[in-house]
């Protein structure tokens, strides 16, 4: 590898997420030109040599890339730079939530995406739409009573609410980000104790229940804070979480 080539490569984040870390190194010389259109990248052994990481993990960044539309591949020749290296449209891929800080990110784009959906929900929501989003509320309760996360469950509960603002375009936004705006993984349930789950199971009922009422009863404000109580009740929870790993 040149000279050149290995400076582009040589500072990698020495991060628990070796992947991530490789990935946005090279997502960021792709963003500032440095790899520019069209570019080759330097070969797997290369790549290797260059951050120290493993094969698999240079390969796992490598797909991450394609999967964002940012590079492509040639049989035979290797990876290139796309000459259009901006997606095509936005997702989020579920191997990106490998870090608590990456789903803070996510229930911060959700506060101010969902905070709106909701107030619109309570004022456009038909009969169909209350019914629609009771039966998803239903499920999700049933899930977590079962034991599960519900992530699922989740994931159609707050979608019904995108659907009754009567606006398709952000049924279709949440559609693109699938059940990983939903980071169940992280909750560890596993790890709690039987009563730690039943706490943790009231509580979720009682924030989704609040925002379902408020938007069956037509009230935009009290939704709209409903809303944004819960996903920032989740933050404060996903925050704990992080600072108590970090204290280990």
């Amino acid at each position: 590898m040149k000279d050149r080539d290995s400076a582009v490569f040589n500072t990698i984040p020495q991060t628990p997420n070796l992947r991530s870390g490789l990935a946005d190194s090279l997502i960021a010389q792709i963003e500032s030109g440095d790899l520019k259109p069209g570019q080759r990248l330097p070969t797997e052994q290369a790549i290797m040599e260059a951050t120290g990481v493993s094969r698999t993990i240079v390969r796992e960044a490598l797909a991450t890339l394609r999967a964002k539309g940012l590079i492509t591949t040639r049989q035979g020749l290797g990876a290139f730079v796309s000459y259009d290296p901006t997606p095509r449209s936005f997702s989020i891929i579920p191997n990106d939530l490998e870090s608590i800080d990456e789903v803070l990110r996510v229930l911060e784009l959700r506060i101010g995406i969902e905070y709106e959906a909701a107030g619109l929900a309570a004022l456009r929501r038909t009969p169909e739409d209350i019914a629609r989003m009771q039966a998803r509320l239903d499920a999700l309760d049933q899930a977590i009573e079962q034991g599960g996360y519900g992530a699922e469950e989740d994931f159609a509960f707050h979608r019904s609410i995108l659907v009754a603002t009567q606006n398709s375009y952000y049924g279709r936004l949440f559609d693109t980000f699938g059940t990983a705006m939903v980071p169940r993984q992280w909750a560890r349930l596993d790890n709690m104790t039987a009563l730690e789950r039943e706490g943790h199971a009231a509580r979720m009922r009682k924030e989704h229940h609040a925002i379902f009422q408020a938007i069956r009863d037509g009230n935009e404000a009290a939704a709209r804070k409903a809303l944004r109580a819960h996903l920032s009740k989740s933050t404060a929870r996903f925050e704990e979480l992080r600072d108590a790993r970090l204290h280990r």
